[in-house]
């Protein structure tokens, strides 16, 4: 009878752990509201197994399947290029009179602006009203598409850098964008290589000044003369091992489907290594120290979905910026490359002709878009509209779109230069 009664004891205690399991699950991940409705706000977790859990639920999905999650209808679209590329583009319909484009970083995606869920640059955005469009450049695992080309057979798919994706990706989402809304002109919003990518339009396309109301920079990367160790060492000896992955034929980086990627994202989401190893020793050795705003529980959620993927070519272009201490064209080859640091040979792009309003947004404790740098670009564009250093001192480069409270922080500034301009 005891066993019997013990065996009665052990089955009703598991059916309880399943059932609160259960009823975790759908409270975390499944939508409870109609597509084209707020959602009610969830109240934040600080039990930490249950932040985990939810976490690690976030960390599986897509930029869709987040954007339903958080109470927000996602529409998607392919955009094809002028060279052939097919590029994914996610919309948060709004109101079509205030159409603002997000574009992403560095091995980043659309993902990035929206895997804080709630409290993320796209819902705080499509709360406002504002009709919320988010691209992906070409080779991310969103782009990773061609008319022609076969990315893992035709080697030529990854010949870009942030050239192209000024030159073509972002043309071909801009008219996109309009065509659709039926306006002329667009805000955008961009982190890191993203504004990159948009000086290089302005400057190589220059009828597109006009199409962008106002352009919003979070940690632009241009000049990039001032990084420091350990960065700068990376980036110094980053030559000597794209030679030897291009022995191999190797072109693509860090590829969300690779068995790199797949590691990375593995090993960095066990707490006990991820928080002193990825983290601390990683992203915060790298970009700058934030303890207060990107916390180990985040860090499957951030290994979820980074990295995205992009071309050797493009890692390469980021190297020669800080080697030649000059913002200039991509010259690919030992020879072209070597010759591109006498200065007749250098192709510098002439920012001079970046004519859109821009507002650059940068931080104190932001290692890779340094505040030495920040004022370089500041004097070089011509029409620079606002001008700001966040005010806290730890903020860093990853802060600006994966800080956790960037609602209170960042936010309310960007609303208030998009409602100006």
């Amino acid at each position: 009878m005891k066993s019997v009664a013990a065996i009665g004891i052990i089955l009703a205690a598991v059916t309880f752990v399943i059932v609160v399991l259960i009823c975790v699950f759908f409270y975390l991940h499944v939508s409870f509201v109609a597509s084209d409705r707020v959602a009610t706000p969830r109240p934040k977790l600080n039990i930490p197994f249950l932040k985990y859990f939810a976490n690690s639920l976030d960390s599986h999905s897509n930029f869709t399947q987040l954007a339903q999650k958080y109470g927000r209808s996602c529409k998607e679209h392919d955009v094809i290029t002028l060279d052939g590329f097919v590029l994914k583009l996610f919309h948060v319909p709004g109101d079509s009179r205030r159409p603002v484009l997000l574009m992403h970083g560095f091995l980043d995606s659309a993902d990035t602006f929206i895997i804080r869920g709630g409290d993320s640059l796209v819902t705080s955005l499509a709360k406002a009203g504002y009709d919320v469009w988010a691209g992906n450049f070409r080779g991310n695992k969103y782009s990773r598409r061609h008319i022609k080309l076969d990315p893992d057979k035709d080697t030529s798919f990854w010949d870009f850098s942030f050239h192209e994706f000024g030159i073509y990706d972002l043309p071909a989402v801009i008219d996109f964008v309009l065509l659709n809304t039926g306006q002329k002109s667009l805000q955008a919003i961009t982190h890191s290589v993203g504004g990159t990518s948009f000086l290089v339009m302005g400057s190589e396309r220059p009828q597109y000044n006009e199409k962008i109301k106002t352009h919003i920079a979070l940690a632009p990367l241009c000049h990039m003369s001032n990084i420091e160790p350990p960065l700068s060492m990376i980036l110094v000896a980053e030559p000597f091992f794209s030679v030897l992955l291009a022995v191999f034929g190797k072109k693509e980086a860090f590829g969300s489907h690779s068995q790199t990627a797949s590691f990375i994202g593995k090993f960095c989401s066990i707490g006990l290594i991820g928080k002193p190893i990825c983290l601390e020793g990683g992203i915060f050795r790298l970009t700058g120290r934030d303890d207060e705003e990107v916390k180990s529980d985040f860090l499957p959620v951030i290994f979820g979905h980074y990295p995205a993927g992009t071309s050797m070519s493009n890692v390469n272009h980021l190297v020669q910026l800080y080697l030649k201490g000059k913002f200039t064209q991509y010259h690919d080859g030992v020879f072209r490359n070597l010759i591109s640091f006498i200065p007749f040979f250098q192709s510098e792009y002439g920012l001079s002709k970046v004519t859109m309003k821009t507002a650059i947004f940068v931080a104190s404790n932001d290692k890779v878009s340094t505040l030495k740098d920040g004022e370089l670009l500041r004097k070089d564009l011509p029409n620079v509209v606002d001008y700001r250093v966040m005010g806290r001192t730890q903020f860093n480069h990853i802060d600006f779109v994966w800080g956790e409270n960037m609602k209170e922080y960042l936010f309310p500034q960007i609303f208030e230069v998009l409602e100006k301009y």
